[in-house]
């Protein structure tokens, strides 16, 4: 009975302090609660061992706000994002029935599987036939053309004051590369951002994806690319495939899955989140497994389109260069808004010519490094964005006023190497502008192209004013993947 009353007397105190006013008198607080959560259970996610495959999710941060500094305000914003979640092409699709087929081929007596596969006595595979091949996902939590719309109206309310609705013959381009679902986003975008407005204000561009376009291009390209031995010679072997294969053999009489079932089975698993939301194959496989997965996804994106190949830091020069021309020159004089989309290895260039993510030693082959800097998920999920903000600063005790730049990828602040010298970890103009243009490699003579092709962007200086590109209007029912000329018609 003591210890009773010592815990009634511990709990009222406890109660009557719980309910004491702070020094502002207004709050009352439990005082054992933690203001601020420190288990971060969701550690894990198996979003972020899909690489490039699956459903976006913003960027592990630095913790820095993503909201402007306070001393600051957004005054151009440059944007290069990649379409949204998609159903898979027709040859990775047919990779994915090719593995399902000797999985179905052992149920010959129809007999109920088992095991870690009992779940197929239900399932059914998700990519319909034809027309839907490529483009992206209309429906599911984490469909792509959900995934545009709200990105848009996201960033209608972040940067909304950059445009004024009720200006007078006012007319603000959009860029989009000329691939289908890559248009299909940027039309979705647009209408999130801009609203009802849309139709009357935005003036959608299509760039072709062509060679031809040298310079002038959201999609330039190495005609001569002499730094691809690594990527050639990458394989989606990891040896957790192994274990995965003879785990899953094991439990179905006459399965004789091999690794290369192994992937095609994990990357079905992502396009199915895209399309239903839910797979029940993410638990066909072990953490091990995925992360392995995740890693085939960046040795990838490193060798083949990212920092690994010596060349992409070339054709990222494309858009980082013409990107200082922007913000040297400002919003009064070339505008506020510059909103573009292409493809995710037009955005990895990008980032590896601007240092963002690029590890300061190559991706081991032979093992799964901790930590990676270079985790496609956090750097080009579907969905993936790079954002520069320009800030008009005032002064404040550790800088002064001027004109600042802010990285974001993904949603997440990326302090630029070397220059974090503004409010929020941003870059100087003046700083970032030599710091860039002293490290950027010569994209024509780099890649092959002489004085017959376009030696340089200029797109978003002399754009296309009509709306007519604004809505597929010659294909308002999605007829498959396919290029676009500047017409918004099938090349």
């Amino acid at each position: 009975m003591l210890l009773a009353n010592v815990i009634a007397v511990l709990a009222s105190s406890s109660i009557a302090a719980a309910y004491t006013p702070n020094k502002q008198g207004s709050q009352y607080r439990y005082p054992f609660a933690q203001p601020y959560d420190q288990s971060f259970l969701d550690g894990y996610s198996v979003l972020k061992h899909l690489g490039g495959q699956g459903p976006y999710s913003n960027r592990r941060s630095y913790g820095i706000a993503r909201d402007p500094p306070d001393a600051c305000v957004v005054d151009q914003v440059i944007m290069l994002k990649r379409h949204g979640e998609r159903w898979p092409e027709a040859r990775t699709a047919s990779k994915f029935t090719s593995s399902l087929d000797k999985i179905y081929a052992t149920n010959t007596d129809n007999k109920k599987f088992a095991g870690a596969l009992e779940f197929l006595n239900r399932w059914t595979y998700f990519v319909p036939e034809g027309r839907y091949v490529a483009l992206e996902t209309y429906n599911g939590p984490y469909a792509g053309l959900l995934e545009a719309y709200k990105h848009g109206a996201d960033y209608g309310v972040r940067y909304g004051h950059l445009w004024d609705p009720t200006a007078a013959n006012l007319t603000i381009p959009m860029f989009t590369s000329g691939f289908e679902r890559i248009a299909m986003t940027a039309r979705q975008f647009g209408q999130g951002f801009f609203g009802w407005n849309y139709t009357d204000v935005v003036a959608l561009n299509i760039v072709p994806e062509e060679s031809y376009l040298g310079a002038n291009s959201l999609t330039p390209t190495c005609i001569s690319d002499n730094d691809t031995a690594v990527c050639d010679n990458l394989t989606n072997y990891q040896p957790q495939f192994d274990i995965a294969a003879e785990r899953i053999n094991s439990q179905t009489p006459g399965l004789k899955l091999n690794t290369s079932d192994i992937y095609n089975l994990m990357q079905m698993t992502a396009y199915e989140l895209n399309v239903r939301g839910f797979s029940d194959w993410v638990n066909v496989f072990s953490l091990d497994e995925w992360v392995a997965f995740g890693y085939t996804q960046d040795l990838s994106f490193y060798y083949c389109a990212g920092p690994g190949d010596k060349n992409m830091k070339a054709v990222g020069a494309v858009y980082a260069n013409v990107s200082l021309s922007l913000l040297n020159e400002g919003p009064d004089k070339t505008g506020k808004l510059f909103l573009n989309f292409c493809h995710d290895t037009n955005i990895t260039p990008v980032l590896a010519a601007l240092g963002v993510s690029s590890p300061a030693d190559d991706l081991p082959l032979d093992r799964i490094p901790f930590p990676n800097e270079y985790a496609v998920s956090d750097i080009m999920p579907m969905g993936g964005h790079l954002t520069i903000e320009r800030l008009a600063c005032n002064k404040t005790a550790l800088s002064d006023a001027g004109t600042y730049v802010r990285l974001l990828l993904n949603e997440a602040v990326v302090p630029f190497t070397g220059c974090q010298d503004g409010p929020g970890f941003s870059c100087a103009l003046s700083n970032y502008m030599q710091l860039v243009s002293g490290s950027l490699p010569d994209f024509i003579s780099t890649c092959g192209f002489n004085e017959s092709y376009p030696q340089y962007l200029d797109f978003w200086w002399n754009y296309n004013t009509t709306r007519a590109y604004d809505y597929d209007t010659q294909h308002p029912i999605p007829a498959g993947e396919g290029a676009l000329t500047y017409e918004g018609t099938p090349a």
